[in-house]
């Protein structure tokens, strides 16, 4: 089935708001055999929306959209459908009383103007929204779908997960598609490309490759009448990846570094500690968000100072010799976060944040160090001089690099 994403709303024209709905959106339709054709940014526009749904209408045999579900004047979804469509929106008593009694729950009464959102159409099914006031639309009709979500994150997503998926799935029985995420780190893009060429440019099974913060994603998707069938074609592709790229694997699927090196330090009954400066904090932030973390995790010192350096237990004399901005302070701050703590595995961060120079290195200078027992690997690293990129590119790859040693130490 193609579909279409309409993001509705003038202050995502404007800059104010980031459409992060579209991309989780289309992140869940390949796992359900559905095909994105399109995606758009409409402001609040009763015309433009209403061309844009009849044009939808046309070409999609679903459109999604987000946005406009709101009681206020500015919040034309549902209008804009029942126009496409040509037909009359009509309050429903039931839909009332629901949005009254969500006001009780708060001890608020319901404004007037909340009546807007219990109007529907004779084509559409309510959509419970269970975190708010705005229910969705699902629209069905010569069996094409519209399917309209509120904006804000927390409430689409959750109605998605509630109420939408289940229903997807059932309306979609012809096939299934199946996705499989390989997650690799130490090659580039193009490397990467190279040694997996033959395998791109095919339609099912198809292979993508991307660059994400934490390395170089390579997904398979295929599309068959069953899932042992997906499967199947999957094999070959994986298989294909495994021979070629092993020592560059580091996760698989939804994982991210901290809950693949926790999962992985859980299985060994291993630990881990930290000590970080070029990344103040983000790599123990990055750790906790892991959940259970605390299982395997035994804690991090934010040595953001030379002074602080040497107060954790950073030798003054290395400091003095090689500078703060050095490979041997780096693997000075792994030996003492790991030996302060009586952990498994330590890791050290040190470089330059910026937006100045320190000791001649520039911004986005980095030295990883990965210590375990007497042993220290090194990791330099060189990002762009921007400090959230910084951040994130250390930690994603010391996270990935110690992932990988963990398996080569346990195996």
């Amino acid at each position: 089935m193609r579909a279409e994403i309409i993001s509705i709303g003038t202050e995502l024209l404007m800059g104010e708001l980031t459409d992060t709905n579209a991309s989780w959106i289309a992140g869940r339709l390949p796992a359900l055999g559905i095909q994105l054709q399109w995606v758009s940014i409409i402001g609040d526009d009763l015309p433009k929306l209403t061309e844009a749904f009849q044009q939808g209408w046309e070409r999609s045999d679903i459109i999604f959209t987000t946005g406009g579900l709101g009681p206020t004047q500015d919040d034309l979804t549902r209008e804009a459908v029942a126009a496409a469509l040509g037909e009359t929106p009509t309050v429903q008593d039931e839909e009332i009383e629901n949005l009254r009694q969500w006001f009780r729950n708060r001890g608020q009464d319901m404004p007037a103007h909340n009546v807007k959102q219990a109007h529907l159409i004779p084509s559409a099914q309510f959509i419970t929204n269970h975190n708010g006031t705005a229910p969705g639309w699902w629209a069905q009709r010569n069996g094409k779908h519209i399917i309209c979500m509120p904006g804000p994150p927390g409430e689409n997503r959750a109605m998605w997960a509630d109420e939408i998926d289940a229903k997807l799935k059932d309306l979609i029985d012809t096939e299934v598609t199946i996705t499989r995420n390989i997650k690799t780190l130490g090659l580039g893009e193009a490397s990467v490309d190279e040694i997996m060429s033959e395998y791109f440019g095919h339609e099912n099974p198809y292979l993508g490759i991307y660059s994400k913060a934490d390395g170089i994603h390579l997904r398979i998707i295929a599309r068959a009448a069953d899932e042992a069938a997906a499967r199947e074609m999957i094999a070959p592709v994986e298989t294909a990846i495994h021979d070629r790229l092993a020592p560059y694997v580091w996760g698989y699927d939804d994982e991210t570094p901290e809950l693949s090196v926790g999962a992985a330090l859980v299985e060994q009954g291993m630990t881990l500690a930290t000590m970080e400066s070029v990344s103040g904090g983000f790599l123990a932030n990055t750790i906790t968000e892991a959940p259970n973390s605390d299982r395997w995790y035994r804690g991090g010192n934010v040595a953001f100072t030379p002074n602080a350096m040497v107060a954790a237990g950073v030798s003054s004399d290395v400091l003095e010799t090689h500078g703060v901005v050095s490979q041997q302070t780096a693997n000075e701050m792994a030996l003492v976060a790991q030996g302060s703590t009586a952990a498994d595995f330590g890791i050290g961060l040190a470089g330059v944040l910026g937006p100045q120079e320190v000791e001649g290195h520039r911004p986005g200078t980095i030295h990883i160090a990965i210590a375990h027992g007497d042993d220290v690997r090194e990791f330099p690293l060189r990002t762009p001089p921007r400090r959230l990129v910084i951040k994130r590119r250390s930690c994603n790859t010391a996270l990935t690099e110690l992932r990988k040693l963990i398996t080569e130490v346990t195996s």
